[in-house]
C-alpha cells in the first residue's frame, strides 16, 4: 500500500510563493487522489509489494500513471522549503562544469518550464554518464521511465500555479528558485551517485536507490 507521505513544511510555510489555498487544493486533493487511485488499482496485483519507484519502471495506463504522479508530487513538494539553502559544494562544481554557473542553470530551467506545452514538470536529471541535464514531461511521466536520475523539480501543471499566478507561469518558475530545497537536491546527487537503474525488484537499495530516498527523512 503506498501511503501519502507528509508535508515537510506547514500549510502556509511557502507564502507568499504557495499560498495555503494553493497547498489545500493541490496537495490535499489532487496529490491525495492520485495515492487513493493508485491503491485502488493495485490492490491484489503483483504490485502490491513493489515500490512506487519499481511501480513506475513496470506499469503502463492508469497505474502508471497515477503511481508517477504520486512519486512526481512528492520529489516536488520536497525539492521546496522556505529556509535559505545552497547547493553542496560537490553538486554545485557538478553545476557549474555542466552549465557554467548556477545562474545559467536558473535561466535553461526557467525557459525550460516556460516552453514546455500543456501540462508537466521540469527537471534537473543526472543521466546514466553522470552529466547533468534538464528535461521536460508531459503530463504524469518521470524521468525514472527512461533511466533518468531525478535530483529536482518544479509541477507546471496549472493547478500548481494558477490560484496565484494565473496564466503568468514564468513569474511562478522565477519564484520558484528562490524555494529550492538544495539539502534535498544534494543529499539525493548523492545518494544516487553512480547507482544505475535497473529491474523491478521489491524495495532494495542495491537495485533501486529511490527506495532509501523515499523512506528516508530527507524525503518526508
Amino acid at each position: 500500500m503506498i501511503e501519502l507521505p507528509k508535508l515537510p513544511f506547514a500549510d502556509n510555510a511557502l507564502e507568499p510563493f504557495i499560498s495555503e489555498e494553493t497547498i489545500q487544493y493541490h496537495y490535499y486533493k489532487h496529490h491525495a487522489t492520485y495515492v487513493n487511485k493508485l491503491n485502488e488499482l493495485i490492490k491484489g496485483t503483483k504490485y502490491d509489494e513493489l515500490s512506487l519507484s519499481s511501480i513506475i519502471r513496470d506499469s503502463d495506463g492508469a497505474v502508471f500513471n497515477n503511481a508517477a504522479q504520486v512519486f512526481n508530487h512528492t520529489f516536488y513538494w520536497n525539492s521546496l522549503t522556505n529556509e535559505s539553502k545552497t547547493p553542496s559544494e560537490k553538486l554545485l562544481a557538478k553545476i557549474e562544469d555542466d552549465f557554467g554557473s548556477l545562474e545559467s542553470l536558473k535561466e535553461e530551467f526557467i525557459k525550460a518550464g516556460t516552453t514546455l506545452f500543456g501540462s508537466g514538470w521540469v527537471w534537473l536529471v543526472r543521466e546514466a554518464g553522470g552529466k547533468l541535464s534538464l528535461k521536460q514531461t508531459q503530463n504524469a511521466d518521470t524521468p525514472l521511465s527512461s533511466n533518468l536520475v531525478p535530483l529536482l523539480v518544479c509541477d507546471v501543471w496549472e493547478h500548481a500555479y494558477y490560484i496565484d499566478y494565473r496564466n503568468v507561469r514564468p513569474k511562478y518558475l522565477e519564484e520558484f528558485w528562490a524555494y529550492i530545497n538544495w539539502d534535498f537536491v544534494s543529499e539525493t546527487y548523492d545518494k544516487t551517485d553512480n547507482d544505475v537503474f535497473i529491474g523491478t525488484e521489491v524495495c532494495n537499495d542495491i537495485h533501486d536507490p529511490f527506495c532509501d530516498i523515499l523512506q528516508s527523512k530527507v524525503f518526508y
